[in-house]
């Protein structure tokens, strides 16, 4: 069931505790809208899609979205199975997005976001990345459109924040892939300026997915047979996180980093007090809730010097991802986390078209 906040500040949610109280935006990572509205009672002020969420979504709400796919498919007779899948994905953004409009003008445009994700099929092309970012973009004018951290990718950035488009880097794991977005995205909010054109509407982030790292350092020291405490696995995200924040923060770049894949409640417990984002799943929100953890800002707290010293020693992949210089632009689509969230997401895209086929032409 829902959580909700009363009268008394102790029974306040955590999470709407910690939105009151700390520059950190909480979004929720999600575009369900019945998850959507109970996020946003508890302080959420954004949301995102990818294939993976969408797929959820369909598959929870059949009931829902088969009428509406048989619709589409009705519209757009030539549409293929996948079109209709996008077509759908649009019009769940589209929905999600009118819940946070609100938000989105209370906050200039900042927050109030709902991130889209571009067809990850799209990840060696930033012509075809530039080109669906901008389709997205009409969408709804609070959009952001998710663009994967490669080096197509980071140039398909560059050009569409100089056409106004505000983006959100994915399939991002690294400081080095933080600072390379945010470079990129600050020369082409500097051009703006230089021109004249709005950029105080526009709110970009760079999203650093800390479980998803986890995830691969793990399978990383299980192939090469390291043993360390497996406690430090938890804190490698967040020691890469903190990390980015600071150095961004440092070097006055306007982007925001974002906290994606949730694997425990550090990814959000630990970074509280940072002009940052966090993106939990609804449930890791109730579960955030319902153990009434602590909203205490933590952001500047550095991460246990021998953990972090431990996992560089010890694993390679970590020192990629925690170095600023760990990684070249040409590396990030190379590396272990990225390969692997690439694969799940085209998967997702795969049975998103299946999910319309059988829909479509259900077996006989």
């Amino acid at each position: 069931m829902a959580l909700t906040s009363t009268s008394s500040a102790d029974d306040v949610a955590p999470t709407l505790r910690a939105a009151r109280s700390t520059p950190t935006a909480l979004w929720n990572d999600s575009a369900d809208l019945d998850e959507l509205r109970q996020a946003i009672a508890h302080g959420a002020v954004g949301a995102t899609c990818n294939p993976v969420i969408a797929l959820t979504t369909l598959r929870t709400h059949l009931d829902v979205w088969g009428p509406r796919l048989h619709t589409l498919a009705a519209e757009h007779p030539d549409a293929s199975e996948n079109d209709l899948a996008w077509l759908a994905i649009e019009w769940m953004s589209v929905e999600a997005a009118s819940l946070l409009e609100p938000v989105f003008g209370e906050r200039g445009g900042r927050d109030g976001r709902l991130s889209v994700q571009t067809d990850p099929r799209l990840h060696r092309s930033t012509e075809a990345l530039v080109a669906q970012a901008q389709r997205f973009a009409a969408l709804a004018p609070n959009i952001i459109v998710k663009i994967p951290a490669t080096r197509a990718g980071i140039e398909a950035m560059r050009q569409a924040t100089y056409l106004g488009i505000s983006v959100n880097a994915t399939v991002s794991f690294s400081v080095a892939q933080a600072v390379a977005v945010a470079e990129a995205v600050e020369e082409s909010l500097e051009r703006r300026d230089a021109e004249g054109l709005d950029t105080t509407t526009m709110g970009p982030v760079c999203t650093i997915m800390g479980g998803r790292l986890d995830d691969w350092l793990k399978v990383a020291a299980e192939r090469d047979r390291v043993l360390i405490d497996p406690g430090y696995y938890e804190w490698a995200g967040v020691a890469t996180l903190k990390k980015a924040y600071q150095l961004l923060r440092e070097r006055g770049l306007r982007t925001r980093v974002l906290s994606a894949a949730f694997r425990n409640h550090l990814q959000w417990s630990e970074l509280l007090g940072g002009d940052l984002v966090i993106s939990p799943p609804f449930d890791w929100q109730r579960r955030i809730n319902e153990n009434h953890l602590p909203a205490e800002p933590r952001i500047d707290v550095p991460v246990d010097p021998r953990i972090v010293a431990t996992l560089r020693d010890r694993s390679p992949e970590f020192r990629k991802a925690y170095d600023e210089d760990g990684m070249s632009v040409d590396a990030f689509a190379a590396f272990g986390a990225t390969r692997r969230t690439l694969r799940q997401f085209l998967e997702a895209g795969a049975a998103l078209d299946a999910l319309v086929r059988d829909l479509l032409v259900p077996e006989p």
